[in-house]
């Protein structure tokens, strides 16, 4: 049986936007520690509480598509430095809902000023109709995720 040829990493999309994404959460994390004292996953449960306060972590969790046990971790340092509170949620005793304090708000608002710099700059050899295409494209591949997770590998005798 002949092996099959290694993939081109210069064009297959998934490492493309794999090695992207890791290379700027990595630079945005070592940028928000060193200036502001949060990481990356803390600075993405600012911004999702931010977008949509007083929720519980699994919709945290949902939302941003990271796993419980680092929004977990993030939450509970965000909530010792003060910057979420949490309570439990008056329909369902087993659940607490997040949100952010006025200094999670302070740090949310410092910290989105380098962060929307850092996208301008991600951006800047793109027109505008170039980045409206991008999120538009970038849209639709997220609406096949289901699709492309469901898929089986064929297993061969």
């Amino acid at each position: 049986m002949t092996q099959p040829s290694p993939l081109n990493l210069d064009r297959y999309v998934p490492a493309l936007l794999t090695f992207l994404t890791n290379k700027m959460a990595s630079g945005a994390s070592a940028c928000y520690r060193k200036h502001f004292g949060i990481g990356i996953v803390e600075w993405r449960v600012l911004a999702m509480l931010a977008v949509e306060d007083h929720i519980s972590a699994n919709r945290v969790v949902q939302a941003i598509g990271l796993d419980k046990g680092a929004v977990s971790r993030a939450l509970k340092s965000l909530e010792h430095d003060g910057y979420v509170s949490t309570e439990i949620d008056a329909g369902d005793a087993r659940r607490y809902t997040v949100s952010l304090t006025s200094a999670g708000r302070k740090v949310h608002d410092e910290v989105l000023v380098t962060a929307l710099e850092r996208e301008r700059l991600l951006l800047a050899t793109l027109s505008n109709d170039e980045i409206e295409m991008l999120i538009d494209f970038l849209h639709r591949m997220s609406d096949q995720l289901d699709e492309v997770n469901a898929v089986e590998p064929v297993v061969r005798q």
